[in-house]
């Protein structure tokens, strides 16, 4: 299925197809935390059909949204950083040796929460071959920059240092982009999948998973950018939802192509090809950031 407007969650793939009886080989489960404030769906793509279908890879995709995580009510940090960590823990499964990759750059805000989540971990790997703790989990970690920055790909850092280190695990964090505005920075993504760096603003990279790393890669990702015809494409949607509210039905016949010829006609073509971010984007990658590192290091407290 060909998608007009870029999106990397999987749940909103999903939101795309109406009928559920159009979702073959793809299940999707959906429950809430007790107190309705965080909304966890989870998405099993079970075969070359379902992959198809929603564009993904045969995969678990997990997402954690809630709109608290867009302000800076404390209170949201905790159930989610516990959250998140039962996702990651049936994820992991029992993997000792976890090497946790901050992707993105770390000079573009809205490109750098995969450093900053690296930057608030507790690394044990060095301590552990060193003696100066016994019985930890080993957590290692590396930012490895943006081809820009070291004209190697990513993955090819990776591949050597997968040799080096004999890690068990991978999770590498990113930033996304996203399709509707209110995910920005109130969704967290995980999948089992591994990644392609920079796919959501068209910059595509090496994929990194298990066939071109040797390792398991567990993706997790927030997204922080839309890009502009997504916008135009949501007021799109109000109006005609508007006009239906009327009694006058526009939107009949009206497909997701036609709405992003729509959308890109009625802007410049440079527009066209920008993304944007909310303006409190420095606070919130910082505060997501930690909440996705504590998520990590709660892995220490099984020994």
């Amino acid at each position: 299925m060909e998608r007009y407007i870029r999106t990397d969650l999987a749940v909103e793939l999903q939101e795309e197809i109406s009928e559920k009886s159009l979702l073959q080989g793809v299940e999707i489960y959906t429950r809430y935390s007790k107190d309705k404030k965080i909304k966890e769906t989870k998405i099993d793509v079970v075969d070359e059909q379902g992959a198809k279908i929603l564009g993904k890879p045969i995969g678990t995709y997990i997402t954690l949204e809630s709109g608290e995580l867009r302000g800076s009510d404390e209170d949201i940090h905790k159930p989610l950083v516990d959250m998140l960590h039962k996702n990651l823990k049936e994820l992991i499964k029992e993997n000792d040796k976890i090497l946790v990759v901050g992707l993105g750059n770390r000079e573009v805000t809205p490109d750098a929460l995969g450093p900053y989540v690296v930057d608030n971990l507790y690394i044990t790997r060095h301590l552990l071959s060193e003696g100066i703790i016994v019985n930890a989990r080993e957590i290692s970690a590396i930012s490895p920059g943006v081809m820009a920055q070291t004209g190697i790909e990513t993955g090819t850092i990776l591949k050597a240092l997968c040799k080096e280190t004999n890690p068990d695990i991978i999770i590498a964090v990113d930033a996304l982009a996203a399709r509707e505005p209110t995910r920005l920075n109130s969704t967290i993504q995980l999948c089992d999948t591994g990644i392609s760096p920079g796919a959501g603003v068209g910059n595509n990279r090496a994929v990194l998973n298990e066939e071109t790393l040797g390792v398991k890669v567990i993706a997790v990702g927030v997204p922080t950018v839309i890009s502009v015809p997504a916008i135009i494409n949501q007021a799109i949607d109000n109006m005609l939802t508007v006009f239906s509210e009327n009694g006058k039905n526009l939107s009949e016949g009206l497909t997701e192509e036609e709405k992003y010829s729509i959308a890109t006609q009625l802007i410049e073509p440079d527009l066209a090809k920008m993304f944007v971010t909310p303006k409190n984007i420095d606070e919130a990658v910082k505060r997501i950031s930690y909440t996705i590192s504590e998520a990590i290091n709660k892995f220490l407290e099984l020994y």
